[in-house]
């Protein structure tokens, strides 16, 4: 069996558009860890909005300045994909007012299926504990191009804008 690396971490989502949120916490998990791969699922039952290639893209582009981060792809278990890579720690950011109890479960049933792999939350920051991906496609979906540079990264407006169909010349 690999052994585990406690050095290396990996930060599961759908990043469906990545988000501030997201960068945040992909910002913060570097200094903690040597190497951080960002791990985009792929979900059989969610209709996303961008396809996954276009995710992969749009998160390297936004974290193309952090040496230590990488990105791919998955299709299955979380714990699985970690393990895979050789990674021992599960990153997770958490929103106090919407992800702790479904957080919590999945940690549990993560320990469940492995037991050697450790999750590791890190708190919102308070600018961001509203930021959803459903809020900012409703943002998007009205044309509100300036008010994204609130909640997504510059690098992202755009595609987000021409994915909902909005055109760009709107700034309000």
């Amino acid at each position: 069996m690999t052994k585990l690396s406690a050095r290396k971490a990996v930060y599961t989502g759908s990043f469906d558009p990545i988000t501030l949120g997201h960068l945040h916490i992909i910002e913060r998990s570097c200094v903690l860890f040597d190497q951080l791969v960002i791990g985009i699922g792929v979900n059989q039952e969610k209709k996303p909005l961008f396809e996954i290639e276009e995710r992969l893209r749009l998160v390297e582009k936004v974290t193309e300045h952090l040496p230590n981060v990488s990105v791919c792809s998955f299709d299955g278990l979380a714990v699985d994909f970690v393990r895979k890579l050789g990674a021992k720690v599960m990153v997770r950011g958490v929103r106090p007012l919407t992800d702790i109890a479904g957080e919590f479960t999945m940690m549990m049933a993560n320990r469940q299926l492995d037991a050697d792999l450790e999750t590791v939350f890190l708190m919102a920051d308070e600018e961001f504990v509203h930021v959803s991906s459903s809020l900012i496609k409703q943002i998007a979906s009205l044309g509100h191009g300036r008010s994204l540079e609130k909640f997504v990264p510059e690098a992202i407006i755009q595609p987000l804008l021409e994915r909902v169909k909005v055109p760009s010349t709107d700034e309000s």
